[in-house]
């Protein structure tokens, strides 16, 4: 299959063009709540680079003022090399963006909804363009089906073909998975991956950490504020997190077990799984470093949990992953941090951070 045609804007980038996307201390407050709390960040030409946080943890907000639908009440942003408030008509021709919520008309079919997108952007000779997106989607059988009659996963595809009518050269995926089966999200992931490989620059939010494994660089943020930034493996291999998986019967009593031992700091729970967090310290016996745990350590703890009655069915040190680091470093910011920090949950988010509604047909009323 052939490379999806590019924007002639994708050409080499000129000096100082390296970055689509720069924020600088956005700030955007609603009553007394601020939702964003000085973020920054910059994304680079061509890559994938993910907002990482839980529900609330003011992702979309971020994205709405990188975007220029909301004025920040502080700091600036500047996307694509441009003002995203005062240059807002020249940006919507460079930037894709797709929201939370399937926006698109149920009464249109596949091809109405993308004709319509096509027009509204002012795309010219747009069909083979749209042949190539349907056929990447695979979703070309479909063509005539109407969108109301798609499964979750296909009308994120459709939303998908539309957002990328026009060619821009930037994508802004507002949590694009949430609410789709299993298979259908591995393949809208195989389709990102694919899209960045041709050049298309990616920026994206998500609640999923494993998602976020996918991304170039991500950004870890909660409560409005940036806690770390930088590639999936360098936060892992930075983190200075020294752990512990137990995997014991019953669960509640090893977890009162494993909490007092001396050398461990924290335990959070991963399905059946306990991960207990060792102090990386002198202080400890025998000395933690960032890293595997000791053998002594693992060892001393599964003597505790024998003599406890617990029945051990597995105990091993394993490596941070990026839910360890991202929880370690939310826990501090208060006693309730580590529960609001799942990964896995699924929400709309802030209640403000409503998603962007699809353009009125001529003559519908906005």
């Amino acid at each position: 299959m052939s490379a999806l045609p590019r924007s002639p804007s994708d050409a080499a980038p000129a000096v100082g063009d390296a970055e689509m996307v720069r924020a600088d201390g956005l700030v955007r407050r609603y009553g007394t709540l601020t939702a964003v709390d000085g973020i920054s960040f910059a994304v680079r030409r061509g890559e994938m680079f993910g907002l990482i946080g839980p529900d609330g943890a003011g992702k979309t907000t971020t994205l709405r003022m990188v975007l220029g639908l909301l004025d920040p009440h502080g700091g600036h942003a500047t996307t694509c090399g441009l003002d995203p408030v005062k240059q807002h008509r020249r940006l919507s021709r460079k930037v894709g963006y797709l929201s939370q919520r399937f926006s698109l008309y149920g009464d249109l079919s596949v091809d109405e909804n993308i004709a319509f997108f096509a027009s509204v952007h002012g795309v010219r000779d747009w069909k083979p363009r749209r042949d190539q997106l349907l056929e990447l989607l695979r979703m070309a059988p479909f063509r005539e089906r109407l969108a109301d009659r798609l499964s979750g996963g296909m009308k994120q595809k459709l939303a998908l073909a539309a957002t990328l009518i026009h060619t821009p050269e930037l994508l802004v995926l507002d949590e694009p998975t949430t609410g789709v089966d299993p298979v259908s999200r591995r393949d809208f992931w195989k389709i990102l991956a694919r899209l960045q490989r041709d050049g298309l620059t990616i920026l994206l939010t998500t609640p999923y950490l494993d998602e976020a494994e996918r991304c170039q660089r991500v950004a870890l943020v909660d409560r409005g504020r940036v806690l770390l930034m930088d590639a999936p493996d360098a936060l892992r291999a930075n983190a200075g997190l020294a752990l512990v998986e137990v995997l014991a019967e019953p669960r509640a009593a090893a977890e009162r077990v494993v909490r007092a031992d001396a050398a461990v700091t924290g335990v959070q729970v991963f399905g059946e799984r306990l991960h207990a967090t060792l102090a990386t310290t002198s202080t400890t016996t025998p000395p933690v470093g960032a890293g595997l745990a000791p053998p002594a350590i693992v060892e001393r703890l599964r003597a505790a949990l024998v003599a406890a009655g617990c029945t051990v069915q597995e105990l091993r040190p394993v490596p941070a992953s990026l839910e360890d680091v991202f929880i370690a470093n939310v826990r501090p910011a208060g006693p309730d941090a580590a529960s609001s920090a799942g990964a896995g949950s699924v929400g709309a988010g802030l209640a403000s951070e409503a998603s962007v509604t699809r353009p009125p047909r001529p003559g519908e009323k906005p």
